[in-house]
């Protein structure tokens, strides 16, 4: 099915017969990514007594599942700049609109002495093309399956430097989605650099008139290998979850026309 939406005074023809599925999965086994030190999620049935809440155990005529997460450790998420302030802020009352036009780029970050892995602003600039889109989806190099099931802690995934956040603020980026757990280093003293220039917070403690109430982060997609690069219409899926991050399902769809 074939759809025209108009952006900005541009129409892009999509279509929505052929979504390209930027999430992975939560599950209940080894295949489930993990970030920030925690186990694995438990998804498993409710007992009560001799009950068990699942079909098969004879008990049940429901499955009837108790499900133990977390968003940032456990999967894909998206996250609102509540997630570093003093003041409390819902993911769920910051995303107010759930169609976007993105960009997707593929980045290998540069491997610096120490050993980290990041993404510059002079790396995004050799990448951007202005389409006059608000969303970017950054794949990161070598782009492996593996990125669906890794274990990441303690591990110093790449992340981007602060003036790469700050040059994706600049170019008004509101939805910034990436394949890493974080977009800041795992282990940086609680700084949170590119979180704060991209939501543009000064103080966490005191919030500034100007900061992104609006701006969102998505953080451990997957963008398989066969998605090019170039322009897409992007739908962010969240949860009606009353919390700074929240489980999402990032759609991409084609521009046909």
């Amino acid at each position: 099915m074939k759809a025209t939406l108009t952006y900005q005074g541009v129409n892009y023809t999509i279509d929505f017969s052929q979504p390209i599925d930027l999430s992975i999965p939560l599950v209940n086994s080894d295949a489930n990514p993990i970030a920030w030190y925690l186990a694995a999620p438990v998804i498993a049935p409710v007992t009560i007594g001799d009950w068990v809440g699942k079909v098969d155990s004879g008990h049940s005529s429901t499955n009837f599942n108790t499900v133990v997460f977390n968003p940032h450790a456990h999967g894909t998420h998206t996250e609102c700049l509540g997630h570093i302030t003093k003041e409390f802020y819902s993911v769920s009352e910051s995303l107010k609109s759930y169609m976007f036009l993105a960009q997707v780029i593929s980045v290998d970050p540069e491997v610096q002495m120490d050993g980290d892995r990041i993404i510059t602003r002079k790396q995004l600039e050799a990448l951007w093309v202005d389409y006059g889109q608000n969303a970017i989806v950054i794949r990161t190099l070598p782009n492996t399956i593996d990125k669906k099931s890794r274990k990441y802690s303690h591990t110093n995934p790449p992340y981007l430097v602060s003036e790469a956040a700050v040059f994706l603020r600049e170019k008004g980026i509101e939805h910034l989605l990436i394949d890493l757990p974080s977009v800041d280093k795992e282990k940086d003293d609680g700084r949170l650099l590119a979180h704060k220039a991209f939501w543009n917070v000064k103080d966490v403690n005191d919030l500034n008139e100007d900061a992104r109430l609006n701006a969102t982060i998505t953080e451990m997609i997957y963008v398989a290998d066969e998605v090019v690069d170039g322009l897409y219409i992007l739908n962010l899926q969240i949860t009606a979850l009353v919390n700074d991050a929240s489980p999402s399902k990032p759609i991409l769809y084609k521009i046909v026309k």
